[in-house]
């Protein structure tokens, strides 16, 4: 972990990245979870978890920031191809309306 870099970055697992996921869980077990210290970034350093942001006007890093933009464009690609399943409890309006999310976000990673 460096100490000087002065750069913020994006946690290397972009979807599992800041506090809704661990809300999500939180509220599925009942129990908080507690935010890393330290950890992986888009750019494969290890920093402290202060240094980081699922925000894209906050990420300085250029290689997470390009990161970023990769991951988020894999998923809403992903959660495309899949399409609504049978007996899925998402419609095909929400999960366009996700995809849409997804786009919306790698592209405020890449601008």
């Amino acid at each position: 972990m460096s100490e000087t870099d002065p750069h913020i970055h994006v946690e290397q697992k972009v979807l599992e990245a800041g506090p809704t996921v661990r809300n999500l869980i939180s509220s599925m077990l009942g129990r908080a979870t507690d935010a890393p210290s330290v950890v992986t970034t888009g750019c494969g350093i290890r920093v402290a978890y202060a240094m980081t942001s699922p925000r894209p006007e906050s990420v300085t890093c250029l290689a997470c920031r390009e990161h970023a933009h990769r991951e988020y464009l894999r998923f809403a690609d992903q959660f495309e191809r899949m399409g609504p399943t049978p007996g899925a409890i998402i419609t095909d309006d929400q999960l366009a309306e996700a995809v849409e999310r997804l786009r919306d976000l790698a592209k405020r990673f890449s601008g």
